[in-house]
């Protein structure tokens, strides 16, 4: 039986972006050992109502994007709060749950297009038509996607992952698991949530290291695979693009060492590089 994890997020939470390396090992190691469900906790339903930022809350999210990114190692290009910046992350949480109603990944694909979208390459995706497109690349049936987006059932999705995040488990406050930057306070993102078959729960709040996330899997019951790691053609199939510091985690190559070799296999026509400000993502050629 696997564990069950809830993963409270947001499309457009810095923390979280720079948290998929972690998240893409986990995959790999536990495999259908961890099952996912992706819970869209709402980080702005206005972005200028950011307490004491206001007109000036873009520019705040300019540098918090950087500043998170030169902590994490994933690639950024945060201009898209100064050239057409989204005004809620509200309408990419609705649309995550509306791709969850027909993939078979619980929406992981699609949350992953709408992350890339947002932090790499400065699509404002804050509207129907721009989410639908997102749609597309993701592979969804497009059709279904666009009326599951304008749904209740959507909306009631979205209602309810909100009051999950704003259900505040008994540990949170004093392990420093809750924020609350606009509205009612709700569980920081990421948290992890994994739920064992015994029916504990252990929860790791925040940008934590990876054994912290590991550790909380293996404590709820959960088997890692074993085995060696995958090679870097492998993480692509499977994963499609990937970053660099995804190719270190999953791939368990020293930061030198996973340069050398998607620079290679990139010189020999086997991988694209993407570049982004701040990096590079990497997709088959």
């Amino acid at each position: 039986m696997s564990v069950r994890v809830q993963y409270f997020t947001d499309p457009s939470c810095a923390w979280s972006w720079n948290t998929e390396p972690k998240l893409r090992r986990l995959m790999v190691e536990f495999g259908d050992s961890l099952s996912w469900t992706y819970v869209m906790g709402g980080l702005s339903r206005d972005f200028t109502a950011l307490p004491d930022k206001g007109k000036k809350a873009y520019t705040w999210l300019l540098k918090h994007w950087l500043d998170v990114s030169d902590q994490g190692g994933m690639p950024v290009d945060p201009r898209m709060w100064s050239e057409g910046p989204i005004a809620s992350s509200y309408p990419a949480c609705m649309a995550v749950k509306a791709a969850g109603m027909q993939a078979s990944d619980g929406g992981y694909a699609y949350l992953r297009a709408v992350r890339e979208g947002l932090m790499c390459f400065r699509r404002k995706l804050d509207t129907t038509e721009a989410l639908v497109e997102e749609a597309r690349g993701a592979g969804l049936d497009v059709e279904r996607f666009r009326v599951d987006l304008g749904s209740h059932a959507t909306v009631e999705a979205f209602g309810a992952d909100l009051e999950l995040a704003r259900d505040i488990p008994d540990d949170a406050r004093e392990r420093g698991g809750t924020s609350k930057k606009e509205g009612p306070e709700r569980v920081t993102f990421p948290t992890m949530a994994f739920h064992g078959q015994d029916g504990s729960v252990r929860r790791v709040y925040g940008f934590r290291p990876y054994e912290e996330y590991a550790g909380a899997a293996l404590a709820a019951g959960a088997e890692p695979l074993g085995g060696d790691p995958p090679g870097v053609l492998e993480a692509v199939k499977r994963f499609g693009r990937i970053s660099t510091k995804e190719v270190e985690a999953v791939c368990n190559l020293a930061g030198p060492r996973a340069h050398a070799e998607l620079w290679q296999l990139a010189s020999d026509w086997r991988l694209k590089p993407v570049k982004v400000l701040t990096g590079w993502l990497w997709e088959a050629a």
